[in-house]
């Protein structure tokens, strides 16, 4: 099994690595993925890292914030040697209050680039209707069951939007438009997208820190949306290590 975690940020990788290391995944080495940029602040970008444990390697990865930077940081990272199973997209990220509390978890059943297409008088406009691409990405159905069994999580749509959302306006628009929507974060559809184009399936997985809507940075609880995180992370490979072996034999389906 060889499975790439993308994250947004370095915190969110060292909590993925936490929960690796919990569950005997010993760190085998890193390397450089992405070159510095040539202006503009920030912080170098972090290395990628490769767990193992028996045969099986999940490698680790912060790909930056946002679905672009996602997008070309996972496709860089798929791209280095072939031989990838499966893509997760993991972090923190908001819920919407009375589906996803603080430190849960949540599992999609499909990524969706929630802001991708055009204003217009009557409302908003997707991507997919204008006929200039999609703005959702299907996870492997068989998968995102057994993983929001093992982790008790929750499972449904995951929004992926590029203004994290801080009106309770925002917020009733969204759900509005994506009735069932568990969750949003900034990554997932960039993830999937580079996922798809080296024929790989994805899943997202996200800790909530935060209640979508009014903006309220004293209400957030992101060290315990990183623990659960890490939680998620100990439970989590002996699900991959049994999917993707399934995987490989073509008897995935559902029990």
């Amino acid at each position: 099994m060889r499975v790439l975690v993308a994250t947004a940020v370095a915190a969110e990788a060292d909590s993925v690595a936490a929960g690796l290391a919990v569950a005997g995944y010993a760190r085998l080495g890193q390397e450089s993925v992405r070159r510095t940029p040539s202006d503009g602040p920030g912080p170098a970008p972090s290395p990628l890292v490769r767990h193992g444990r028996a045969g099986h390697e999940i490698e680790v990865y912060a790909v930056g914030v946002g679905p672009a930077a996602a997008a070309a940081g996972t496709a860089l990272a798929l791209g280095r040697r072939p031989g990838h199973d499966l893509v997760l997209s993991a972090g923190i990220g908001g819920g919407f209050p009375g589906a996803a509390p603080l430190g849960s978890l949540v599992v999609s059943s499909s990524i969706i680039a929630a802001d991708l297409g055009a204003g217009s008088p009557e409302g908003f406009i997707p991507v997919t209707e204008l006929g200039f691409g999609r703005h959702e990405v299907d996870v492997h159905d068989a998968l995102a069951r057994h993983a929001t069994r093992a982790l008790g999580a929750a499972r449904g749509p995951v929004l992926t939007v590029t203004t994290a959302t801080g009106t309770a306006g925002r917020a009733a628009e969204l759900l509005a438009r994506h009735p069932g929507a568990l969750a949003e974060a900034m990554e997932g559809f960039g993830v999937a997208e580079a996922a798809d184009q080296y024929g790989l399936p994805v899943l997202e997985i996200r800790a909530i820190s935060n209640a979508i809507g009014p903006r309220d940075r004293s209400a957030w609880r992101i060290g315990d949306a990183l623990a659960a995180l890490t939680g998620a992370f100990e439970k989590l490979p002996a699900v991959l290590e049994s999917w993707t072996t399934a995987w490989e034999r073509g008897t995935t389906h559902e029990h």
